[in-house]
């Protein structure tokens, strides 16, 4: 008797543990590290989007070609949950990502696991040697040329031309490239959209409603501090410039299904982490709740709910706005300046290390996430009929099975950004200043998510508001993105591409940082690498007339 009942406690404990949610994870320390040597030609480092278009199409082309992925997935973001494909005209995209597309079967609304699919085949095809698991760990530079990169396995690759696909620019940063985070003052490029505090766009969508909701522990009691997730920072004059980046989070992949899984309550949940989103929703009776997106007066999200990908949707969302200031170099001061700062050169700190702070800013947004929507589903001070409404909807089972249906891809909207001789600004997507030697198309609306939520006093009271956020057409259509923008100066490197993190303001990015996007500038990118070492040249000296015959024989829009 003893007997069986230990045996039913030992199954109990191990069902329990094998049965305990999965945690993604950003980075996982090298256990092992074994010191080996490969050559190749050309080297694509980052598993993006971008990144798989540049190898396929280098491979293609017949140049030995090597794509490192940080982690074990290739296809970035467009495999890790965002399948609502934002497209802006969709005429505009041609070459590899129309190719793609057509694989895949649809531009949008498609599978995560099927996305990667289609990735990883026409990988194979093309003969690309794919490494999984290799975070960066340093370069080795003469002469303003990158001889070779070493990852933390041990491994160093050895190349001729380096194609940094990253979302954070950090092989960029270890070949000691100009780049910069944040916000450009409003003068530094004369764009509207830049700085803080602008009027363009977005003055009412996601503000609370405009409700005069306190900012305080207490209502209306400063002494008592201030609610979770709004920051203590003065908000800067009108267009001023900062270190903040829009704010990052998952796009989650759901169903309403019958084997939907039930929002998991995360390990280090706090319900008081939510006590500004509990105050909205029971300020008023006035506000409607949609799940969606809207822009209607007294009518809010608060988040996205929807068959497949659902994104931030309200005043206090999925985005964790202020969570990711640390993420593209490590470092963050919460300053102001009318001026733009000298760009940044070189690493701030090891790479290993600043994985780590990665690591917990990941951790960060999978709790906060995942809490959020644990509390709008479980929490009696949600209201009822909304709380009825999120149980309705739960993780789509056949999503990211491997990291516990959750995305293993931080949608990171933002990072380093190049600066190079040719900056794409405001001007570009607006088509008052046109580059003449495109490389792709890019039509999408400058969108840039909140960047901060701050105390701010509004009709004589003192309420939350969110600031950083807009969204403004490109009225004039689709518009060409500069070579000159993903190359940097011959100065500071002579055999880097980068058509991720390229040279461009923050407005400017907000339009091209739009997953099809990468991958035009991606698959340019591989093709001006191969030029570059057909004809023993730096990428800055890759004759633009060549390029662009081979990208439209390619079916590149131009």
């Amino acid at each position: 008797m003893i007997r069986y009942f230990l045996l039913v406690i030992f199954y109990i404990s191990f069902f329990c543990s094998h049965t305990q949610a999965i945690v993604p994870v950003y980075f996982t320390p090298v256990t092992e590290r074994k010191a080996t040597t490969q050559e190749t030609e050309i080297v694509v480092y980052g598993g993006t989007s971008a990144g798989s278009m540049a190898a396929i199409q280098a491979a293609r082309l017949g140049r030995k070609t090597t794509l490192v992925s940080f982690n074990q997935h290739v296809g970035g973001l467009t495999s890790g949950g965002l399948t609502a494909s934002d497209l802006g005209d969709s005429k505009s995209i041609g070459g590899l990502a129309l190719e793609y597309y057509q694989r895949l079967g649809v531009k949008t609304e498609f599978s995560s696991a099927h996305a990667e699919r289609v990735f990883r085949t026409m990988l194979a095809d093309a003969g690309v040697n794919v490494l999984l698991g290799q975070p960066l760990e340093s370069v080795m530079m003469k002469n303003q040329e990158i001889v070779s990169a070493t990852f933390a396995t041990g491994l160093t690759l050895a190349g001729k031309v380096f194609i940094d696909a990253t979302y954070e620019g950090d092989l960029m940063a270890a070949a000691n490239v100009s780049y910069t985070v944040g916000r450009e003052p409003r003068g530094t490029y004369n764009e509207s959209l830049a700085g803080q505090s602008q009027n363009v766009s977005w003055k009412n969508v996601y503000q609370f409603c405009r409700l005069p909701i306190s900012p305080y522990l207490v209502a209306d009691d400063p002494s008592s501090g201030l609610l979770p997730e709004i920051s203590a920072h003065k908000l800067g004059k009108s267009g001023d410039g900062d270190y903040r980046v829009q704010a990052y989070n998952f796009r989650m992949n759901l169903t309403n299904k019958e084997d939907r899984i039930p929002f998991p309550k995360p390990k280090d949940y706090d319900p008081a982490r939510y006590a500004l989103l509990s105050r909205f929703l029971n300020f008023s009776t006035e506000v409607t709740w949609v799940l969606n997106y809207t822009v209607k007066p007294m009518t809010d999200g608060p988040v996205q709910l929807r068959n497949g990908d659902s994104n931030n949707a309200g005043s206090f969302s999925t985005d964790l706005v202020g969570g990711s200031d640390r993420w593209p170099d490590g470092t963050f001061e919460p300053v102001t300046f009318s001026e733009m700062p000298p760009p940044r050169r070189g690493l701030s700190m090891p790479l290993l290390e600043l994985y780590q702070i990665r690591e917990k800013i990941f951790q960060d947004h999978v709790t906060y996430q995942q809490g959020l929507l644990y509390f709008l589903a479980n929490e009696k001070g949600v209201p009822m009929t909304l709380r009825a409404r999120v149980n309705q909807f739960g993780l789509d089972p056949r999503e990211f099975k491997d990291t516990g249906h959750w995305p293993h891809q931080l949608y990171i909207r933002e990072g380093r950004r190049m600066v190079s001789d040719y900056v794409m600004t405001q001007a570009n997507c607006e088509k008052d200043c046109i580059a003449n030697d495109s490389i792709g198309l890019a039509s999408y609306a400058m969108d840039s998510h909140f960047c901060q939520r701050v105390v701010v006093e509004e009709n004589g009271i003192t309420t939350v508001r969110n600031e950083g956020g807009f969204g403004h057409a490109c009225k004039k259509g689709a518009y060409p993105v500069s070579y000159r923008s993903i190359v940097p100066r011959q100065t500071e490197c002579n055999n880097l591409l980068v058509p991720v993190s390229l040279s461009a303001s923050h407005a400017a990015f907000g339009s091209i940082r739009m997953e099809p996007v990468f991958m035009i500038l991606g698959h340019s990118a591989g093709v001006a690498a191969v030029l570059a070492i057909g004809e023993n040249r730096s990428v800055q000296e890759v004759p633009y007339i060549r390029l662009k015959e081979l990208l439209e024989k390619q079916g590149q829009k131009l």
